[in-house]
This record gives structure tokens, sequence and C-alpha cells, in this order.
């Protein structure tokens, strides 16, 4: 019996569906990351990653229909 679950929404208290999660192999890549990164490296990381943010020049978005 196939599920439905969107996995963005249903699951934000933990995966549903178990070993049959078809996003497995990204919960395998996150927690090699989680364990190979120091949490000082993590919090690099997103600095690096906000001030890119920041720092980027705005993104017009012009609507089809006014």
């Amino acid at each position: 019996m196939e599920t439905n679950v969107n996995c963005a929404v249903d699951c934000l208290n933990g995966c549903l569906l178990g070993d049959r999660c078809p996003n497995q192999e990204y919960r395998e890549e996150a927690s090699k990351f989680i364990d190979e990164t120091s949490l000082d490296q993590m919090l690099e990381i997103a600095e690096i990653a906000r001030m890119k943010k920041l720092t980027a020049p705005p993104q017009w978005v012009i609507p089809d229909e006014f």
C-alpha cells in the first residue's frame, strides 16, 4: 500500500515512513554531515550564507499582468 506523504509538512516531527522513505539518501547524507562537521563550522557556513544573501543585489519580480 503506497501512502502519499508530503515530507516537508507531515514529517516535521520525524519521518513517518521509516525505511520506506523516498528521501532516505538525503537523511544519510545529512547524518554524515552532522557527524563530520563541528558546530563552529556549521555556524561559519550559516554566517557566510547570511552575508552572501545580505550583500546580493535585489531581485525584481515583474508580474505578467498589472
